[in-house]
């Protein structure tokens, strides 16, 4: 079994979550290594209709380690890129897979946490969840997660959500369409439960033409994905690697404020 992982697959629902709760499930290597396989592995699994992401712990996911974010800072342009591809691959997987997604949201969601939010088909998320996309803060973008996340809320509210790093709440977060729905937390199961007897009402094979049929009418496809994945991880790659990118990491690892802050 995935050590970065907790899976239990009931009732036909894939039920996978985050277990890295002494880290509020931040993404390491390992993680996403995991997270990418058991999804493929799902995707061509006959017995499983759809699946439940969620965390284990206080969070849905606080985006990077920090142990990662150590290595990003010390790695070159080329291992950064690779690096990047991995996680990008990661939210392709997600994001293209064949059968119904949900996002149980118990918890906040930051940096990539937001991308895998964005990645699935449905999100409900508890009331006291918060939001971010605080890369800009360390000199950086949120360029992998960038597509899926756009689809998500649009260009409108990625502008001013990319631009000011600010943390959001969960009624904000159903407002420009990152989440669907919001529950209580003693509520929150039974609100993925109804959600989960709706698709399972759906036939398999309509709800996977259905879902290409969506990406595709916005201009999403795999192929496509696959290219702008390899432009967004160079760019991120170079922007880690640059003066201002260095200055960022540095800063939030020695927690100062970088010397853009007067």
């Amino acid at each position: 079994m995935p050590e970065s992982l907790d899976i239990r697959i009931s009732q036909r629902v894939a039920h996978i979550a985050l277990n890295r709760p002494q880290v509020h499930n931040a993404f390491d290597d390992a993680l996403i290594a995991e997270l990418t396989a058991a999804i493929a592995a799902i995707d061509t699994d006959r017995d499983v209709r759809a699946v439940v992401l969620t965390g284990n712990g206080a969070s849905f996911s606080a985006g990077a380690d920090l142990n990662w974010m150590r290595g990003m800072a010390k790695a070159s342009e080329a291992e950064n890129r690779a690096d990047s591809e991995r996680l990008a691959a990661l939210m392709r997987t997600l994001n293209f897979l064949s059968k119904p997604t949900l996002a149980r949201v118990n918890g906040s969601a930051f940096g990539g946490g937001v991308g895998l939010v964005a990645c699935c088909d449905v999100a409900i998320a508890a009331e006291h969840a918060k939001f971010a996309l605080s890369e800009v803060k360390l000199g950086l973008v949120p360029a992998v997660i960038s597509p899926y996340v756009i689809g998500a809320i649009g260009a409108r509210a990625a502008r001013k959500y990319f631009l000011s790093a600010e943390i959001f709440d969960a009624a904000e977060a159903a407002r420009i369409g990152l989440v669907h729905q919001l529950a209580s937390a003693d509520q929150l199961d039974a609100a993925v439960e109804r959600q989960l007897d709706l698709l399972a009402k759906g036939g398999p094979f309509a709800q996977r033409e259905a879902k290409q049929l969506a990406l595709a009418m916005a201009g999403m496809t795999a192929a496509g994905a696959a290219t702008v994945d390899r432009e967004n991880a160079a760019l991120i790659a170079r922007l880690r690697a640059s003066a201002e990118g260095q200055e960022g990491l540095s800063a939030f690892l020695d927690k100062r404020s970088p010397s853009w802050i007067h």
